[in-house]
């Protein structure tokens, strides 16, 4: 299969490696010029995953229309919040039938929309899946055993595109429910940066615990609210990948709150899709009047309306209610 990757960021750069083990022949595109030079030459992404060799028949370029030449499928690597420029660069580049599988996870800011709609809006008609899971990009370049998530409204293109991806390492499953994918890969890095506050605040894991149970089931209710299917979250996408989030620092999301539990200066930090997708999440929590109170108070800390300690000290002063109401 002849693949186009649009992302030269760790997740792009191990979704390409991965692929090109496999015997397909990718191309991986990034912006810069050193990465480029880095993958061709060195056969190593120094900047976002060193110390991994990559293969040696995976091309990097700078060119898009090099990279997407004669691609079977194109998978787009970037922020969220880049996505809509990003397809206008595809726009009269990318055939009609050429898949594009959508690989990050947030919500526009400036809009409140899914990838997905994004595309929809800037690719009307184009064929579009998303793939989200529980998966670190390091992980996955090392050939470490993983599984996702792949949906697509098409259940036959789902099914083809999972067969097509899948390696001996990286399994997928396919499925047709892109807006529960979607909610919970994007919901779960706002719970991320909760978790990791607690972590910073030296909460204990007990608390991390009940915080991370807890907004799972914020997850759930706003996820369903928005159209998600309750399998869906409770699935690879939603469940699964909240727990690897809220797992430790190589969140970028958790480390991110991690640093601001502590009160670490956030300057340089890694980007981390949940600081944009937070007050968007809150929004739509209100919107649906949907009891959201942690989704709440990590818009409120980034907004700079309350402190964490603060927002811990008023999760716990809530009226006592019975779990399941």
């Amino acid at each position: 299969m002849r693949i186009a990757v649009i992302g030269g960021g760790a997740w792009g750069t191990a979704l390409a490696a991965l692929e090109s083990r496999e015997g397909a022949e990718v191309r991986l595109y990034a912006r810069d010029s050193a990465i480029v030079e880095a993958v061709n030459g060195v056969r190593e992404n120094p900047r976002y995953l060193p110390g991994i060799a990559l293969p040696e028949h995976l091309r990097a370029s700078d060119d898009l229309g090099f990279v997407l030449a004669e691609a079977e499928a194109v998978l787009a690597v970037v922020p969220a919040q880049t996505l809509r420029t990003v397809c206008g660069a595809l726009r009269g580049r990318l055939p009609a039938q050429v898949p594009l599988v959508l690989c990050s996870k947030g919500i526009e800011a400036a809009t409140g929309l899914f990838a997905s709609d994004v595309v929809a809006a800037e690719l009307p008609g184009h064929p579009v899946a998303v793939l989200s899971g529980p998966s670190f990009a390091a992980d996955v370049a090392r050939g470490l055993p993983t599984a996702v998530t792949l949906a697509c409204v098409d259940a036959a293109e789902a099914d083809r595109l999972a067969r097509r991806l899948s390696t001996a390492t990286f399994r997928i499953y396919a499925g047709t429910d892109v807006l529960g994918v979607e909610a919970g890969g994007s919901l779960k890095n706002v719970l991320a940066l909760a978790a990791g506050a607690a972590a910073g605040l030296g909460l204990g894991a007990s608390a991390g615990a009940a915080l991370v149970t807890r907004g799972f089931v914020e997850l759930r209710r706003l996820g369903e609210a928005l159209g998600a299917r309750p399998e869906t979250l409770m699935g690879l996408s939603g469940l699964g990948d909240l727990v690897l989030t809220c797992s430790g620092s190589q969140s970028r999301n958790f480390a991110y709150g991690l640093a601001l539990g502590r009160g670490d200066d956030l300057g340089g930090l890694k980007l981390a899709e949940g600081v944009h997708s937070a007050g968007v999440a809150a929004r739509l929590a209100r919107e649906h009047a949907i009891e959201a109170p942690i989704i709440e108070a990590v818009a409120a800390i980034l907004d700079g309306r309350i402190a964490a300690g603060e927002a811990v000290s008023a999760l716990l002063a809530r009226p006592l209610k019975r779990e399941f109401d």
